[in-house]
């Protein structure tokens, strides 16, 4: 599947930091991690860590499918705002998936701490409303997330306009956010496990799939043949192709990225900043002052019509944020497309399908993925080590 097109900052920056070889042989082991984004790496290294025996396999370049076009916001809110998932699957299991989000983040800080990964920066993020008409909305949200205990902030128009400069009706202030670099984190955690007896193959492209009762037994298109006990499936929005059933609406989203700023002078913390609005508009920083602007969405996966939309995207999109901030001046450097899935809650896909033996399921769809996939990873490891995992009914195929 075609998943990106442009130049992805992420992927100019730091170029190919790694390599990995291909499958020239036949293999054989417990466990298969079929995808090398961030969602298989994520899940490689706590099965690791769990000392559960494990391969990454990867039709691609690692990183280079959607994990390059990420502009790695992490939030612990996820799409569908609260009050809208209470309504979709109760207050309860809404208020458990925010607090999953927010542990995700968390962990997150702590596993870059583990394999000393420093692109990883604790930001507050704004949620503004785009319209008169959503403040209530956000007043909504502000009850919830205070009832669940989240650090949140309500803020009139008065303090937006004078903090930000902003003309927005309401917004919802909150202190559980961070911002990394998807594509190098997962090249550092890959690097990590490497050294903890991890394999990994790329450009390994499966040819063939055949689940049984005792295992999965894979074919490369080289002819080389892979036996496996259990099969994680961490592809992303390709893993489509293999459930049957639509769980998932593949979108086309746009992102540029600034020249380095000469000014320090941006907005008030540098924190996210996102919309009420859908598809939404979202901004956040860089380490070394970039600003990174993205939304614009459509809604359809059509690779032609989608890449020759990125130069007009590109344009509106920084119109868009001068509307915003007309006083900060800037200039565009990079600017790409790619794909992304939205789900009918918003929330992600993981665990056993029981049309599949053996097989488990790393989808985490949406803004969300990377702090979904590391729900993911935690919920998998537990599966495979015959543990209880109160969390996994939230995201199961059943659900």
């Amino acid at each position: 599947m075609d998943l990106t097109s442009g130049y992805p900052l992420w992927l100019v920056k730091s170029g190919i930091p790694y390599t990995y070889p291909k499958l020239e042989r036949a293999l054989k082991t417990d466990v298969l991690i079929l995808g090398g984004g961030i969602s298989g790496a994520l899940t490689a290294h706590y099965l690791i860590k769990n000392n559960i025996e494990c391969v990454v396999v990867d039709c691609r370049t690692v990183g280079l499918g959607s994990t390059c076009a990420s502009t790695s916001l992490l939030q612990y809110q996820v799409d569908v705002p609260l009050s809208e998932l209470v309504a979709r699957v109760g207050k309860k299991n809404a208020v458990r998936c925010y607090q999953l989000s927010a542990r995700s983040v968390d962990e997150l800080e702590s596993v870059c701490r583990k394999i000393e990964f420093p692109a990883f920066d604790r930001r507050k993020s704004l949620f503004y409303a785009s319209y008169l008409k959503d403040a209530e909305l956000i007043k909504k949200e502000y009850q919830l997330h205070k009832q669940a205990g989240f650090r949140v902030q309500y803020w009139d128009s008065e303090l937006i306009r004078k903090r930000f400069g902003i003309e927005s009706p309401a917004a919802l202030y909150s202190d559980h956010s961070a911002q990394t670099d998807a594509y190098l984190l997962t090249h550092s955690l890959l690097q990590y496990n490497l050294r903890k007896g991890l394999k990994v193959y790329d450009r390994t492209c499966i040819e063939s799939i055949v689940h049984t009762k005792k295992g999965v037994r894979l074919r490369t298109k080289n002819g080389y043949t892979i036996q496996a006990g259990k099969l994680v499936y961490a592809t992303g929005y390709e893993a489509v192709k293999y459930i049957h059933k639509k769980i998932v609406d593949l979108h086309s989203t746009y992102a540029i990225a600034s020249e380095q700023l000469t000014t320090d002078k941006l907005w008030y913390d540098r924190c996210l900043l996102w919309e009420t609005k859908q598809p939404y508009l979202y901004m956040r920083t860089t380490r070394d002052n970039r600003l990174l602007v993205g939304g614009r969405d459509e809604f359809f996966y059509n690779p032609i019509k989608r890449d020759q939309l990125i130069k007009n995207k590109s344009r509106l999109l920084r119109k868009d944020f001068g509307k915003l901030f007309p006083h900060i001046v800037w200039e565009p450097e990079f600017s790409w497309t790619g794909t992304f899935g939205s789900t009918k809650d918003g929330l992600p896909y993981i665990g056993y399908y029981q049309n599949l033996p053996n097989a488990l399921f790393a989808l985490g769809f949406g803004g969300n993925g990377i702090t979904f996939s590391l729900t993911a990873a935690r919920i998998i490891a537990d599966l495979l080590k015959g543990r209880t995992n109160r969390d996994s009914n939230l995201f199961s195929f059943n659900r």
